[in-house]
């Protein structure tokens, strides 16, 4: 089998699964109308998604990072952002409660989703800089970052117009300050927070290995260059 017929499969089982876990979180959620608010951009980035698949392939590194944060999202959609109830769940796995392990006073799941924004992003979208634009060195580690931050501040601007244009309950659930006047500051710092380190990390990956991977996973991709048989 071709490593081409490999990714394919390996993304077919990937949508598969988020589709299953999907729709199971799509039955009788916390508030549909939230639920419909926040599937509007996972279902525009998914078709975003089809759309170029043929134009442009993420590695199976990304395809797997980009699951795993749509995971999230989908659970926080279901039960609204500020009611998912990880800390029940802590408590009846460990008989503890992690809020007062960690001294938090507020559901944080929306901020736990914000840093894994760019924990689990940052490397897809440098895959796109060193396909579309082959930056390399530095830059090949700020751009990202630096999208990163601004997509997020991008979304809290979005999300301040969804409440303003739609208030009452369903504006309060979307934008899910849960009463802190910095929250959109505080869940833009941890996405830029979750770049920074996930490009720290891709760096030292990059230096033990002494290549660049996911250089050499976009160079595969040229015309006239034969793909790289490695499970990247």
């Amino acid at each position: 089998m071709s490593d081409g017929a490999r990714r394919r499969r390996y993304l077919g089982t990937l949508a598969a699964l988020f589709a299953l876990i999907w729709a199971a979180l799509a039955i009788h959620p916390h508030d549909r109308a939230d639920w419909a608010l926040e599937n509007a951009l996972v279902l525009a980035f998914g078709a975003a998604l089809f759309a170029t698949r043929r134009w442009f392939v993420f590695s199976r590194v990304s395809y797997t990072l980009i699951f795993l944060y749509l995971c999230l999202h989908a659970i926080g959609a279901h039960y609204t952002y500020s009611l998912v109830p990880y800390d029940d769940w802590w408590r009846a796995l460990t008989g503890r409660s992690l809020n007062a392990a960690l001294g938090w006073e507020r559901n944080n799941f929306d901020r736990v989703v914000h840093f894994c924004y760019g924990l689990l992003l940052a490397y897809p979208i440098r895959e796109i800089f060193l396909r579309v634009v082959e930056v390399r060195g530095f830059w090949g580690y700020f751009l990202p970052m630096d999208v990163t931050l601004s997509t997020s501040a991008l979304y809290e601007l979005i999300e301040w117009g969804a409440a303003a244009v739609f208030g009452g309950d369903l504006g309060a659930a979307y934008l899910g300050t849960q009463g802190d006047i910095w929250d959109a500051q505080k869940d833009m710092a941890l996405a830029a927070a979750g770049a920074v380190i996930a490009m720290v990390l891709t760096a030292l990956v990059n230096r033990k290995a002494r290549r660049d991977l996911a250089r050499d996973w976009a160079d595969s991709l040229k015309p006239g260059r034969r793909p790289v048989a490695r499970k990247h």
